[in-house]
Formats: C-alpha cells, sequence, structure tokens
C-alpha cells in the first residue's frame, strides 16, 4: 500500500468516525452558539426589509429564522453571532465605505 493511500485511508476513517460523532484526535470544531435572530435584528433597530438587505440575506429566510421553521447555519450563523456581540462595530464596518 502507497503512503498517499495509507494517508487517505486515514483521513476517511476520520471523517467517518467524526460523521458518527465519536471524537477524533486532531480534529476540532468550531460550532457557533445559538442565536436568537429576531433579537439580533431588533438590537440594530432594523426592519426586516432594511437588515436583510443590510446583511445580504434573502427577507424569506431572515422571516423563517424569526419564526424558527428554520435555523441560520455555517457563516450566517457565523455573522449573526458577531452582530448579537458587536452590533454597533458591523454596522460601522458595513458604512465606511
Amino acid at each position: 500500500m502507497s503512503k498517499a493511500f495509507a494517508s487517505i485511508r486515514a483521513g476517511l476513517r476520520q471523517a467517518i468516525a467524526h460523521q458518527r460523532g465519536k471524537r477524533v484526535r486532531g480534529m476540532r470544531l468550531y460550532a457557533p452558539a445559538k442565536v436568537d435572530v429576531k433579537a439580533v435584528r431588533r438590537s440594530t433597530g432594523l426592519t426586516q426589509e432594511e437588515f436583510a438587505a443590510k446583511f445580504a440575506i434573502s427577507l424569506g429566510t431572515l422571516r423563517h429564522w424569526e419564526r424558527g421553521d428554520r435555523v441560520p447555519r455555517g457563516t450566517a450563523l457565523v455573522l449573526l453571532n458577531v452582530i448579537a456581540r458587536e452590533p454597533k462595530a458591523v454596522m460601522r464596518a458595513l458604512d465606511a465605505r
């Protein structure tokens, strides 16, 4: 068995273990905190339409998040966490063009 194949095989085994919820040595996963999207939006003082436009979020998606039909994931969840912690800084950064 080649070195490359052994490395790929080990990586696949780790990925499968991780998928099954097992701890994998050397693998760290960052999981952003869940957020109350409506509270985050309100903290900015923006309407749904303004918030969606400002942060390039579909208005429909924002409404689903606020109702709890869906939950933000990935990059959107990270952005919402940043807005929740530092709304003024994010707004300043976006307005500084």
